[in-house]
């Protein structure tokens, strides 16, 4: 890699290595000392190509959330086992690896910037903006630009597009992968919630056991399957789907009720 190497979206890729290097060792902390990370699947990660991949996971926080899988994945293809000891593994990190976040929230200060310069792929959201329910069109641009991205390398994706639990997943994900035919990993975590607050920057409770699972990659029939059997496929595989609610946790039913009633009390 060169001085002046750029990715497809123009960035600076040493400056982004540097970054990437800065965030982890500010971060390591929170998933190691203050509170405890388990690891699932690390496996998986190893046996994946170099492109063309797409992570879905459920969504707890902001930003703790993806931190973690930066962590995680590059930990696993450094030859970790389930485990991010030992930092080194971030001296050479994956950088093609991308993620998808609102472009309301990656502008908002220096650090959701920094955030974005190291990874994320900045989308309009349709069903809302600047905390208020809104109806637009899916930007063309904003679908191309993960189209660069998965032929680039791996995407991460949230595709219930709120960390609010048991919310239904966008069918513009299910567009995603009809259109560019990626492999789809699942993953699957908890306790994010519990120990960090909403935007994922601070630890609000020490102690807290957190969980991050690697499942293997879906089968899909890209041409033929229907949008219904891929969004409960997605469902099922992120245990977002109704039929987990009665194995949740009533702490984690009662915090998402709280979070839930604060976004309407903020709108209202």
């Amino acid at each position: 890699m060169g001085l002046f190497d750029k990715n497809p979206f123009g960035h600076n890729l040493y400056i982004k290595k540097l970054l990437i290097r800065l965030l982890a060792v500010l971060s390591h902390h929170r998933y190691k000392r203050f509170n405890e990370l388990k690891i699932e699947g690390s496996e998986i990660i190893r046996n994946l190509p170099e492109a063309n991949v797409l992570f879905v996971s459920n969504h707890q926080t902001y930003f703790a959330d993806v931190i973690a899988m930066f962590h995680v994945f590059n930990a696993s293809l450094s030859g970790r086992e389930d485990s991010i000891k030992n930092l080194g593994y971030i001296w050479q990190p994956k950088l093609n690896m991308y993620y998808i976040a609102a472009a309301e929230t990656m502008g908002k200060s220096i650090i959701t910037k920094i955030l974005a310069y190291a990874g994320s792929i900045s989308v309009e959201r349709t069903w809302r903006n600047a905390g208020k329910d809104i109806n637009r069109q899916v930007k063309m641009s904003d679908i191309s630009s993960i189209g660069v991205a998965l032929k680039d390398g791996w995407v991460i994706t949230f595709p219930q597009g709120t960390t609010t639990p048991w919310r239904p997943i966008r069918k513009g994900t299910v567009h995603i992968i009809k259109k560019y035919k990626p492999i789809i990993v699942p993953v699957v975590i908890d306790g994010f919630r519990r120990s960090f607050d909403k935007k994922g920057f601070r630890v609000k409770k020490k102690g807290i056991l957190q969980s991050l699972v690697i499942k293997e990659p879906l089968e899909i029939d890209y041409e033929n399957e229907s949008t219904a059997s891929i969004l409960e496929k997605l469902e099922y595989a992120i245990e977002q789907h109704p039929s987990f609610l009665k194995v949740i946790s009533k702490k984690d039913l009662q915090i998402a009720a709280e979070e839930d009633k604060q976004r309407k009390w903020k709108n209202s």
